[in-house]
């Protein structure tokens, strides 16, 4: 057999698991962490064949995922949530960049990974990076970089901290919050808060769609510090999660309608971090490097063990 027909077939069965994989998260027959474990395996596995596209795809469907998990929220707790969170978001957002500023100058990280890294952190993840990095003009391999650094902790985060959750007897509102302060994208805080529990899935979502809310002022402060005319990303989804919270809360009429909505965001959930699973690769870890690695992970731990003191000494809680 020549190398076309190996490279041909191999291309062919990389297509196929590719499509199994997602068709097993869209089922709903798999739990969204071993849908993300699964899409990890595959990335490290195949050379995926719809990189691109799987990454437009995953960005677009994590939001509508939280709009549909908004149909499960009742509206005086996200208030509620949120108003409480408010101080410790914060405070933690901005403990989180100035410490991110002090190790990428310690470590001699270029500047703009280092603030994208500390951005991604402090926030939302991925949302947050993808929002700053066109107003700092940020190069496709600094943008790569962060978000390969964020991605890798975000798959650590998501299988480590229900373990951690449960070994420490954390109540639910506990690690809901836990998970909001300290993970970073939104569909990792979900993912886990969703392991943990559905009082955690509610207070960890509402508290991480708060804490995205930060990216509009952080986004604008760049923008006039940089002095950049680059178009702003405003997170709508996030007006829709609250509109559908307002529906599910006060619009009984299409009540019945309100739990398949949000069963189809746990779907979407699930597909996203299959998604996501699939874009990490040896030539991530490669493109990570050491030293923006070595700043994530260090940032990452500062943030969970801090915030984890302080939500089990009793400093913040709902």
């Amino acid at each position: 057999m020549d190398a076309g027909k190996v490279f041909s077939n191999t291309g062919c069965v990389s297509k196929n698991i590719f499509f199994i994989g997602l068709i097993l998260a869209a089922t709903g027959l798999v739990s969204p962490p071993v849908a993300l474990v699964g899409g990890i395996i595959y990335g490290f596995t195949f050379v995926h064949p719809f990189h691109i596209a799987a990454k437009q795809l995953s960005k677009l469907l994590l939001q509508a995922s939280v709009v549909g998990l908004g149909f499960g929220m009742d509206l005086q707790q996200v208030i509620r949530v949120g108003r409480s969170g408010f101080v410790y978001t914060a405070a933690s957002i901005s403990f989180a960049l100035l410490l991110g500023w002090a190790l990428g100058r310690l470590l001699k990280i270029k500047q703009r990974i280092s603030f994208l890294i500390s951005t991604g952190t402090a926030i939302c993840g991925g949302s947050a990076i993808a929002a700053i990095a066109p107003i700092t003009n940020a190069t496709e391999e600094e943008i790569a970089v962060s978000l390969g650094t964020v991605f890798l902790l975000n798959s650590v985060a998501l299988l480590a901290f229900p373990a951690i959750g449960t070994f420490l007897h954390l109540s639910q509102t506990q690690f809901g919050l836990w998970a909001a302060l300290a993970i970073h994208d939104t569909s990792s805080v979900v993912g886990a808060s969703a392991k943990y529990g559905a009082v955690a899935l509610a207070v960890g979502t509402t508290v991480k769609l708060a804490r995205a809310l930060w990216i509009v002022p952080l986004s604008i402060g760049t923008a006039m510090a940089k002095k950049s005319k680059a178009r702003i990303h405003w997170p709508w989804f996030i007006l829709l999660f609250c509109l559908a919270a307002v529906a599910n809360t006060y619009v009984h009429m299409f009540q019945p309608f309100y739990p398949t909505l949000k069963n189809l965001g746990v779907v979407g959930l699930t597909v996203t971090l299959f998604l996501i699973g699939t874009g990490l690769s040896k030539k991530t870890l490669q493109e990570v490097g050491v030293r923006p690695l070595l700043q994530g992970v260090i940032l990452w731990i500062v943030v969970a063990a801090g915030s984890l003191a302080l939500i089990c000494g009793g400093w913040i809680h709902l």
